[in-house]
This record gives structure tokens, C-alpha cells and sequence, in this order.
């Protein structure tokens, strides 16, 4: 079972998009995903899941380094919180997408960095514990930022409740986080077990949300779908461009740039995908950026950390050419 696990993990990307294209061969497959159950949206416990996992990997360390080197995790976070955020909304505007899409790419922008940045920027070259700590920053500051930034870019053509949203990023990433770290502190070295298996199961959790969204809307997305995923490719990639020059101008080594942009690239799509089901259920198509924007963030963040060692590799050792 333990090799099972890895090699969900392994191949996420590979399964999200073979999920994505049964979606849209067979989308009754997903129906019961877009569901409710307990009197609650199937894609939220499922979101739910996945935040648990994060909980449960989280430790004492990912914290105090938030104490150790704050000026790192501040220029991460400010970039996380405006760079893909302003894209996303020139790039709606530039397109021209219809209420709906650009209502869900913007939520792609405003959402915290993906716990898969974690993966990308260790097989990149990044560094790691920077990671984590920006991730962990990001998504704990995301209740009060994620709303408030998405009010200001949107409210002029869509009204939402920002309390509504941050209610719901508390009960299905908060809550289910902080219910983590107390199970992990309760069982202790018993955690570890748990943890060989935790990203398989978010691994699919997260494909079952691609595959939800993409079933129950795949006569929509068809209509449009040249215009969007362009639109969410070059979200992503404008994100990695953006993040690494930022962390260059800010004085950041190779390693911590190449983290900033990996971070800043990849978004917490799953919570956007809820987000958009949950406060925005008149606007079905608002789900489907967040839904693309999963299944190709791990494509392109693996391209983006075999690009990255390549050109590390080629790079001259200084220690070499300065003896």
C-alpha cells in the first residue's frame, strides 16, 4: 500500500489530467462531486480532506521559521498577494472572458500558494523550508486577504458577501489545518504513518475535484474552451516569470528566487474551485479556471523544476573556478 501511495504522489499530474479527460468522456462518473452530503458540498469536504493532510505535516519548525528569516516569507507574501491577483484580472480584461470565468480565474489569483509548491520547488532546486513557511503563511493569512482582495477587483461587476467567503476559507482550511496539528500532537510518531499516505489521498481528492467540475460543466467548457485555457496557461507561467524576477530584484539567491516564483506561480486552485461553488453557485462556469488551473499547474510546475536543474547544471560550479 505504501508503494501504491508513492506513486499516486509521484504521478499527481498525470492522474489529475487523465481524471479531467474521463470527466469530460464520461462526466456522470464525478456527479456525485458536485453532491452534498451532511448537508454539505461534497467539493468542500474534499477540500477539507486536503487541508487536514497539510495539518498533519506541518510541525514546530515550519513555524519558527517564519521567526527566523521574516524579511523572506514578507517579500513572498506580498508577491503571492498582488502578483497573481493583478494578472488575473488584466488578463481577464484582455480577453474579454465572459462574468463567470473571469470571477474564477481572479479567485485563482487571490487564493493562497498550493501545498504541491512544496514538491515542485524541492524537484526545482528551491528552497524547501522557504516553501513550506510561504505556504503555511499564505494559506493561514488567506480568511481575511482571499476576500478582501477578490472584493476589491470584482465588486464593481459582481456582488458576494466577502464575510460569507471568509467564513467559509475558516471552516474548510482553518479548521480542518488546526485539526491536524492537534490530531498530530495527540498521536505523536504515530503521525509519521499516517503521513506516507496523506498526499495520495489529497493527490485524489484533488483529482476528484478536477473531474467534478469539468463533468458537471463540460458543455461549457467546450464552448470555451480555447479562450480559457489559454487564459489560465498564461496565469501560471506569467506567475513563474513574475515570481523569479521579483525574487531577483529583491536580492534573493537562485534558490530562494526560484522558491518565490514556484510559490507564486501555483495557487491553492482547489480552495478556488470551492470558493466558486459555495459564493457563486448562480455562475457554474466560475469553478472551471480553478478546476484547469489544477490539472495544469502540476504539468507546468514540473516542466518549470526540470528546466530550472537543467540550467543548473550547466551553470559553472564556483567552487571549481576558484581554485
Amino acid at each position: 500500500m505504501k508503494n501504491i501511495a508513492k506513486l499516486i504522489s509521484k504521478y499527481f499530474g498525470i492522474i489529475i489530467i487523465l481524471f479531467m479527460l474521463l470527466a469530460f468522456i464520461e462526466p456522470g462518473i464525478f456527479s456525485w462531486v458536485t453532491s452534498q452530503l451532511f448537508g454539505q458540498s461534497v467539493i468542500t469536504l474534499l477540500l477539507g480532506i486536503i487541508m487536514f493532510g497539510m495539518g498533519m505535516t506541518l510541525n514546530l519548525e515550519d513555524f519558527k521559521i517564519v521567526l527566523k528569516r521574516p524579511m523572506d516569507i514578507l517579500k513572498g507574501t506580498v508577491a503571492q498577494y498582488t502578483i497573481m491577483p493583478l494578472l488575473a484580472l488584466a488578463l481577464s480584461m484582455i480577453f474579454g472572458l465572459e462574468e463567470a470565468l473571469m470571477v474564477g480565474v481572479v479567485l485563482v489569483g487571490t487564493c493562497p500558494g498550493g501545498t504541491s509548491s512544496n514538491v515542485i520547488s524541492y524537484m526545482a532546486g528551491g528552497d524547501v523550508a522557504l516553501s513550506v513557511a510561504m505556504t503555511t503563511v499564505s494559506t493561514l493569512l488567506a480568511p481575511i486577504l482571499t476576500p478582501a482582495i477578490t472584493y476589491m477587483l470584482i465588486r464593481q461587476s459582481v456582488t458576494f458577501s466577502p464575510i460569507g467567503m471568509f467564513t467559509s476559507i475558516v471552516q474548510v482550511v482553518i479548521l480542518p489545518i488546526a485539526l491536524g496539528l492537534i490530531i498530530k500532537s495527540i498521536i505523536k510518531d504515530k503521525a509519521d504513518v499516517l503521513e506516507d499516505y496523506l498526499p495520495a489521498v489529497s493527490s485524489i481528492a484533488i483529482a476528484c475535484i478536477v473531474g467534478g467540475v469539468i463533468g458537471g460543466n463540460r458543455e461549457r467548457i467546450l464552448a470555451s474552451l480555447g479562450l480559457i485555457v489559454v487564459v489560465v496557461i498564461l496565469h501560471n507561467v506569467l506567475g513563474y516569470i513574475t515570481g523569479l524576477g521579483i525574487g531577483r530584484l529583491t536580492g534573493m539567491d537562485r534558490r530562494k528566487s526560484i522558491t518565490i516564483a514556484v510559490e507564486v506561480g501555483m495557487q491553492n486552485s482547489g480552495l478556488a474551485t470551492s470558493l466558486a461553488a459555495s459564493q457563486f453557485a448562480a455562475m457554474p462556469l466560475a469553478a472551471v479556471p480553478g478546476a484547469l488551473f489544477s490539472a495544469w499547474h502540476n504539468v507546468s510546475g514540473a516542466i518549470f523544476a526540470w528546466i530550472a536543474k537543467s540550467i543548473e547544471s550547466r551553470e559553472p560550479n564556483p567552487q571549481i573556478n576558484s581554485n
